[in-house]
């Protein structure tokens, strides 16, 4: 448990792992410290894999999505900047592959943050129990969807369900894409905390990747 001294000191001030505390115990403002405080970091190593500011700002949206569902797992072995980098690379990686946009990716030996890592594409294979354990999610997760509020819920759909790009998206409700974006991360948060009414915080909730 954090000691309640950490309430009186201000977050900024706070060193990532004692953030990294926090969050895992269900601070969401101290990962929204370390969100602002690696943002442009990690929005430089998309850019430099992308080559394109508006997949990469997509890719690092969906990696700090990541980082936030599965914060409950980081084990601090490694720097928090070295882990959430290499999610961000990761999710670079998968989108080059989708769009057939890449002809070669050396992922050994490469730098993530300060420190040289191996890379590895996530194994994508469906096992039958997870074929078994996404299908009982769906279910759930549709009926929690329909519950989201709807000015939320409109662009969580169009965006996750309809999978539209962010301009699209933005262009339907007649926002900025800035304001959809921020519209978007707090309908997730939203279904999050309403699924983990039904699974808790490391159970198949965390299947949301």
């Amino acid at each position: 448990m954090i000691s309640s001294n950490f309430r009186r000191v201000a977050l900024s001030d706070l060193e990532d792992v004692e953030l990294v505390d926090l969050a895992q115990d269900g601070n969401d403002l101290a990962f929204a410290e370390l969100v602002k405080r690696h943002q442009p970091a990690c929005f430089k190593q998309a850019l430099s894999i992308l080559r394109d500011r508006s997949d990469a700002e997509d890719e690092v949206q969906n990696a700090l999505w990541k980082a936030f569902q599965h914060i409950g797992q980081f084990n601090k072995e490694a720097k928090f900047s070295t882990w959430l980098t290499r999610i961000v690379v990761n999710q670079c990686l998968m989108r080059l592959r989708q769009s057939r946009r890449a002809k070669f990716l050396y992922i050994d030996d490469t730098l993530v943050g300060e420190e040289v890592q191996t890379l590895e594409l996530p194994d994508e294979r469906e096992s039958p129990e997870r074929g078994v354990a996404q299908d009982e999610l769906a279910l759930v997760l549709r009926q929690e969807i329909a519950r989201i509020p709807p000015l939320l819920r409109t662009v969580f759909e169009l965006r996750d369900v309809q999978e539209l790009p962010m301009p699209e998206v933005a262009n339907k409700l007649g926002i900025s894409v800035a304001a959809a974006k921020s519209r978007l991360l707090r309908a997730r948060l939203e279904l999050r905390q309403r699924m983990e009414k039904h699974f808790g915080r490391l159970g198949p909730a965390t299947l949301f990747s």
